[in-house]
């Protein structure tokens, strides 16, 4: 959920307007830019945010929208508001840069771009890095520092075989994600396949383990796809190099053998064709499988729908 701040006017997320209370927690007009900015949230009115915190039994800090009151923006030009409601938007969702930057220092670059201190708007069109190197803020975005031996190690020790779902696989993976351990050392290295290691991500190890534990009627059903599937395309491109044989040595294109073969390979090709559409929809079945998981775990610690 979003709101628009009455001060500067960027669009972001609900929680940059939320505050704890005493009891109850309390909604503020301005964003919490602008409160860092030094402006008193009492001084601004936000019907929106009023109405959501009088439903919600939430305090609201801000005056009564009066009507036809007349707003001054900080930014006041909608193509900038965009290139930092993106920026705020990438930092938000950014484990890598939120444990590296305090929020704290992140708003007052922004409040320095807003006010002309910093030559610079984040453009959303260049990469998160590059806006942050210009708004003069690193982040380390590769944390992950196995070395090549120690790869080579994992895959040897585990016989080129992803843990989660027992696929060929060759990617060292993070038990705890290296975005948030930062614990490279070998009794934190796993390996797991291309698809497993995207599908797991930033997932905390022991929840995709039990997500997975729920599902090994089908992991063990992905292996057989995938031996299935190597087998015969293996057949298909055997019977490819002898139909090429056969026609280097008749010396023609067009021949009875030639063409059954050609046919039959064919067939070959559609039920491989086939299998590898079942095979892609039991995938993307196992991915939703964890992509809902993840959501609920993260929907259950919250607390507040705002």
């Amino acid at each position: 959920m979003k709101f628009q701040c009455s001060s500067c006017a960027l669009r972001m997320d609900s929680f940059h307007f939320k505050q704890e209370g005493l009891i109850n927690p309390k909604l503020t007009s301005i964003c919490d830019i602008c409160l860092q900015r030094g402006l008193n949230a009492e001084d601004y009115a936000n019907n929106v945010v009023e109405v959501f915190a009088k439903t919600l039994l939430y305090t609201f800090v801000g005056k009564t929208d009066v009507e036809g009151e007349e707003c001054n923006f900080i930014v006041n030009n909608q193509k900038l508001r965009k290139r930092y409601e993106s920026f705020l938007q990438d930092y938000d969702g950014n484990e890598l840069a939120t444990a590296q930057i305090p929020r704290h220092d992140f708003n007052q670059a922004i409040i320095r771009s807003e006010d002309g201190e910093i030559d610079f708007v984040p453009d959303q069109s260049r990469e998160f890095k590059y806006n942050l190197e210009q708004m003069g803020m690193q982040v380390n975005f590769d944390l992950n520092e196995v070395d090549y031996i120690d790869r080579e190690r994992i895959r040897a020790k585990y016989h080129y075989r992803c843990q989660y779902c027992g696929r060929r696989g060759t990617s060292v993976d993070h038990k705890d994600p290296v975005s948030i351990s930062h614990n490279n050392d070998l009794d934190n290295l796993i390996l797991s396949c291309a698809e497993c290691n995207r599908i797991k991500s930033n997932m905390p190890f022991d929840l995709f383990e039990k997500l997975n534990n729920q599902i090994s009627a089908i992991n063990k059903k992905l292996v057989k796809y995938e031996n299935s599937l190597g087998t015969l395309r293996e057949e298909f491109e055997k019977r490819r190099r002898e139909i090429a044989a056969k026609m280097h040595l008749k010396g023609v294109v067009n021949d009875p053998e030639l063409n059954t073969l050609r046919s039959q390979n064919k067939k070959l090709q559609d039920g491989i064709d086939s299998l590898q559409s079942d095979y892609d929809a039991l995938r993307k079945m196992r991915e939703t499988h964890f992509s809902n998981g993840w959501k609920i775990a993260c929907e259950n610690r919250k607390t507040d729908i705002v």
